[in-house]
């Protein structure tokens, strides 16, 4: 136990380097700029003031949105997933699998899940012993099921999901912004000192270097940020995009798609003045989504969820706790527990 743990306690430890390593460029990118560009190269105050001012705007955005996308801890689904005590001691008992599944459909036909496995069976995780909600899927770095996971990022050392995406995404924006900012104010020193223009002193490495490193990083995160605005797009994940959900009719790579406007929402919220800062905007609990498959109405999904322990209004959910004793009601048909109305299979064209 101990050997283990302490493997546990390096992996830990190791899983920080490439944060440490970001940092240390962001914090010599900061140095190299405002000491030995701003400060011992520039030789006028206006010029020198405006390109402070403007460097400070980007850099304080880029580290907000990162360390949002770092500290922001992932969501697990919550106890309205897990099996009851009964279906679980019955669940744990049963060797057969079909029979296994047979117990899992029952729970699940009073949750807002409508995705399956590619073989139509019921998402569920062994380690987490609880029932995936529609996107979300297990990360063996964090140990845990996460909500609507992208994938997992060793760069801010987190998963990126449901609680931080948005953070994720703005990183990516301000971190190419960042990049921008810096070529585009550093490149006329940059000539000068690569034409001998400005006379060889310390801070011609540091400006030349500077140029070079941002020049790079621009290019590999405009692609990746590209890649990930083409995502919210599509309303995908990087899960979905490699691999399809699969619905009760089959795998369907659009089967989150509302259209392009809808789509943005669901990550940066309906209020565009919340969008370009990392804070919370986003829509939805992460539990269950609006579908081009399966039209879900917001109440009565909160319906569902109260009945089973879980209200969209409860700010963050509670983590599954093993030998509950929630009672989920049998109800075959997923009937609205307001009006007996049966869900309505609802096909849309993207817009």
């Amino acid at each position: 136990m101990a050997p283990s743990h302490a493997l546990r306690c390096c992996k830990r430890a190791l899983n920080w380097i490439p944060v440490l390593f970001i940092n240390l460029v962001v914090g010599w990118s900061y140095y190299a700029y405002v000491v030995e560009l701003c400060v011992y190269t520039i030789p006028n105050n206006p010029e020198r003031i405006s390109y402070l001012v403007l460097f400070h705007i980007f850099f304080t955005m880029f580290i907000w949105s990162y360390w949002k996308t770092i500290w922001s801890k992932p969501e697990s689904p919550s106890k309205a997933f897990c099996l009851p005590r009964a279906e679980k001691e019955l669940f744990e008992r049963e060797e057969r699998a079909e029979t296994q599944q047979e117990i899992l459909k029952k729970v699940a036909k009073n949750l807002p899940v409508y995705t399956r496995t590619a073989g139509g069976a019921v998402r569920y995780c062994d380690h987490c012993q609880v029932i995936k909600p529609d996107r979300c899927h297990h990360c063996s770095t964090c140990e845990m099921c996460v909500l609507k996971m992208d994938h997992h990022c060793p760069w801010v050392n987190n998963c990126v999901g449901f609680s931080n995406y948005k953070y994720f995404v703005l990183f990516l924006t301000y971190a190419a912004l960042y990049c921008v900012v810096i070529c585009a104010t550093v490149i006329q020193y940059f000539l000068k000192f690569w034409t001998k223009v400005l006379p060889d002193t310390h801070a011609k490495f540091h400006v030349l270097f500077l140029f070079f490193v941002a020049a790079l990083f621009f290019v590999s995160v405009l692609s990746l940020l590209g890649y990930h605005l083409w995502l919210v797009g599509k309303n995908r994940t990087t899960i979905e995009a490699f691999r399809a959900p699969v619905f009760a009719n089959g795998p369907e790579k659009n089967g989150f798609s509302l259209g392009f406007k809808r789509n943005a929402a669901e990550v940066f919220g309906d209020q565009g003045k919340y969008w370009m800062f990392p804070v919370s905007s986003n829509l939805g609990d992460g539990h269950s989504f609006v579908t081009r498959l399966v039209h879900i109405d917001p109440e009565r999904a909160n319906g569902i969820l109260q009945q089973n322990g879980k209200s969209l209004a409860d700010g963050k959910p509670d983590p599954c706790v093993h030998g509950n004793n929630i009672q989920h009601t049998a109800d075959d048909s997923k009937e609205n527990i307001d009006g007996g109305q049966t869900d309505s299979v609802k096909v849309e064209n993207e817009q």
